[in-house]
């Protein structure tokens, strides 16, 4: 068994700022999945040319952030031996105690890179959402590690199977879980209860990418900016419907991994292969022009 080891930079941060009083790390890329991190008052020089480790826990590989809320921190991992398994992990951000795992059997089937999950554990309240590689989606109670509900996504949407697995973390707008997994039967993007796990929509016939989808705003409504294989979508979060598209051709291979970043109405992509684009979004309706790419 190969291991990685967690130590949680942010833990040392709330030891300055008090946990209740700092800006938390939910999600992927933080609360707005831009990379912002927006506390006050945060140190600007340290006492030694290293930080003190606060604490530090081993866990087996996995290529999953981690993401931090309530005093908790969650992360996922993989085991091979005796059989593969996937893990949800949480742990104390002050103390590095384990507070719970979950467990689940998970044989990779054609995934390169196979050293464990992809996507960041999402909080939203009380619950804990976790993605695996080959789509198995799990809502836990997140201070206990109860299972709420659970889908194997596969199974159900019968995934074309990226190369590289389902990396794309689940996005909660309201009361759904928006999910970009590519699907068959129009089922590229789903979007379930994030209480009961029941489907309220599914839309597309693409490929699932990489890249995790954004909620933005537009025209006064929100929009949910979907990367997927052969596009950029923007999508009613409400009903799954398109506002707007813009192709964004493969040349080789599916590869969008990078989230989308949106600032002052432009949208920016930007893939290994296939290089970048810049589109603009329109203020007063749903619309959306490529304005270069590269």
């Amino acid at each position: 068994m190969s291991f990685r080891t967690l130590c949680i930079a942010v833990a040392v941060v709330f030891s300055w700022c008090g946990i209740v009083y700092c800006d938390e790390w939910p999600d992927w890329r933080g609360s707005g999945r831009d990379g912002t991190w927006q506390e006050t008052g945060v140190r600007k020089h340290f006492d030694s040319p290293r930080i003190r480790k606060k604490w530090r826990v081993p866990i087996a590989s996995g290529y999953s952030g981690p993401t931090v809320a309530d005093g908790r921190v969650y992360i996922t991992d993989r085991i091979t031996k005796p059989k593969g398994i996937e893990r949800v992990l949480c742990f104390d951000a002050m103390t590095g105690e384990a507070k719970w795992s979950h467990s689940y059997a998970c044989k990779y089937k054609g995934v390169g890179y196979p050293a464990g999950p992809r996507a960041s554990v999402v909080i939203d309240g009380d619950r804990a959402y976790s993605l695996g590689t080959m789509g198995h989606l799990f809502c836990f109670q997140n201070e206990t590690g109860e299972v709420i509900w659970q889908k194997d996504l596969n199974r159900e949407y019968d995934i074309k199977m990226p190369i590289w697995g389902i990396a794309a973390a689940p996005l909660v707008v309201d009361d759904r879980i928006i999910l970009n997994i590519g699907g068959r039967r129009g089922a590229s993007v789903v979007a379930l209860n994030k209480v009961t796990g029941k489907e309220i929509w599914r839309n597309l016939d693409d490929d699932a990418s990489y890249s995790a989808p954004i909620l933005i705003e537009q025209a006064g409504k929100p929009v949910v900016v979907v990367w997927t294989g052969q596009r950029v979508v923007g999508l009613n979060p409400d009903t799954g419907a398109i506002y707007w598209h813009q192709g964004f051709e493969q040349r080789q291979m599916v590869i969008n991994i990078a989230t989308p970043v949106f600032h002052d109405n432009y949208l920016f992509v930007s893939s290994f292969y296939d290089g970048s684009m810049l589109l603009k979004l329109d203020a007063d309706r749903h619309g959306a022009r490529k304005i270069w790419q590269r």
